[in-house]
């Protein structure tokens, strides 16, 4: 951060000298951004310029200048529809859409950040002409600019593209996104009918509040410690099953190993949200499992042993708490191993077979080969990938979501704010955007659980990546 800021600080240091020292065609450029190039003979490039610049500024003051000067308040007047007796029908009056404002208030923004940086950019591009001239260097054609392109700047023709699409897909969502946050956009402020508008940081403060009627500061712990208890334990679980099974694998018969192999390609070929929709009616309460687990007594030992009552006539699976925290967790590792497995295998074929064959010799057991030397080398090379692990198992979407769509509360106090005890914080935000129109909520909940990503990226990885831990394994 201190590096980015030391040079914009530069930069705008190279723009004021620009200013001061270039001569007339420099100066003209503050008012029309192709002078400079006109004055080195530069026509065609100058020309593209000018009406570059026309182009922005027309367009935004026809397009975004009228959204943009509502953005205090995100628009004042309300869709009515008014009857006309001239012509006896109902037109709609000009009302303001304050999706719209937003939207292309952010947009207004984001052309000014990226004019401002243009245009203090070409006033240097210019300046810089003018030294080359004073110097005697050779100053490029159109053509030979375009040529560089495909030469010494062709990095800058690969990245423009994908540039520009980050930007459009990826940065203005999350600034809207953001935005909504500090709003009272949800059911009851719907444009085009109504409008929504800034309510600071109340949202904010209502996640963290619990009272009789406002039940989100309970529900928001309830739903991240179980979210963060899944990332945990669903990498775990994975990490070791597939761990574990690859080394079962590696010392089974050749035949054994490659009909190993191939029943788990075939398993991850499966599209997941067909397997995990299936596994959701299997394990329903009514579903194939009850059915044989019914039929071979283990739904009466359950009774037996207390884990059911004595009344239940199926097995809970995906329909009770605990019961169902520990299915999903256990279908995600079906899911999981296979993966993990194949990622397991390469890397234990790569292990140091000295150190292996050293163990040995010094009369390790097979247990303490693999906890002293499998393990810690297989951690150091799939630490960064765990680490992503984690935070795609806190905003595992697919899991949660296909085995436990049809999952009721009974706890009111989940149930006021939209919640389940088998939530993540994504799934929680899903069903405040999808099925209850709480946009305001929802944005609050992906902020937070984006911080809560980026904390935990930062600090493993930074604990992860430190030392000298490779020259270990050398």
């Amino acid at each position: 951060m201190r590096n980015f800021f030391k040079k914009r600080a530069a930069s705008l240091k190279e723009f004021g000298s620009a200013v001061k020292n270039g001569d007339i065609w420099v100066k003209l450029s503050l008012l029309i951004m192709g002078m400079g190039y006109f004055g080195r003979k530069q026509i065609l490039k100058g020309i593209l310029m000018i009406l570059l610049e026309v182009g922005v500024i027309a367009s935004f003051v026809s397009v975004f200048l009228p959204y943009m000067s509502k953005l205090s308040t995100l628009g004042t007047v309300q869709r009515e529809m008014i009857f006309d007796p001239l012509t006896m029908s109902e037109t709609v009056n000009d009302y303001d859409n304050s999706l719209l404002i937003l939207l292309y208030g952010i947009i207004g923004i984001l052309i000014i950040i990226a004019f401002i940086a243009l245009y203090i950019g070409n006033i240097k591009a210019v300046y810089r002409l003018q030294e080359m001239k004073r110097n005697g260097e050779h100053i490029n054609s159109f053509k030979e600019d375009l040529m560089s392109f495909k030469n010494d700047k062709f990095h800058i023709t690969l990245l423009t593209i994908p540039a520009i699409g980050v930007i459009i897909i990826n940065v203005i969502p999350i600034l809207f996104m953001i935005c909504i946050a500090f709003t009272n956009y949800d059911e009851t402020h719907q444009p085009p009918a109504y409008l929504f508008t800034w309510v600071g940081i109340k949202n904010f403060v209502r996640l963290f509040t619990n009272s009789q009627t406002l039940t989100f500061g309970y529900t928001f712990v309830r739903v991240l410690a179980w979210t963060l208890i899944w990332a945990v334990l669903a990498t775990a679980t994975t990490f070791i099953g597939g761990i574990l099974l690859a080394q079962f694998i590696n010392h089974e018969h050749t035949m054994a190993k490659g009909l190993w192999r191939t029943l788990f390609v075939i398993t991850i070929g499966i599209p997941q949200f067909v397997t995990l929709l299936l596994v959701g009616k299997m394990f329903g309460d009514y579903g194939i499992v009850n059915t044989i687990c019914e039929n071979v007594g283990i739904l009466d030992f359950f009774k037996h042993i207390g884990l059911l009552k004595q009344s239940a006539g199926y097995i809970p699976f995906l329909s009770q708490p605990g019961w169902a925290h520990v299915t999903i967790i256990l279908v995600n590792i079906w899911v999981g191993v296979p993966y993990q497995m194949l990622v397991a295998t390469g890397i234990l074929m790569n292990i140091p077979s000295d150190q292996i064959e050293s163990a040995k010799i010094d009369g390790a057991t097979k247990f303490q080969t693999f906890w002293k030397i499998t393990m810690p080398y297989v951690l150091f090379i799939t630490g960064p990938s765990l680490i992503q692990s984690v935070i795609q198992n806190i905003n595992n979407f697919n899991v949660i979501y296909l085995l436990t769509h049809t999952y009721k509360t009974t706890n009111m106090a989940l149930a006021n704010s939209n919640a389940n005890e088998v939530d993540l914080l994504i799934t929680w935000l899903f069903r405040l955007t999808n099925e209850y129109s709480n946009f305001k909520m929802a944005s609050v909940i992906g902020i937070i659980t984006f911080l809560i990503s980026a904390a935990l990226s930062l600090l493993t990885f930074s604990r992860m990546i430190g030392g000298d831990k490779e020259e270990v394994y050398r």
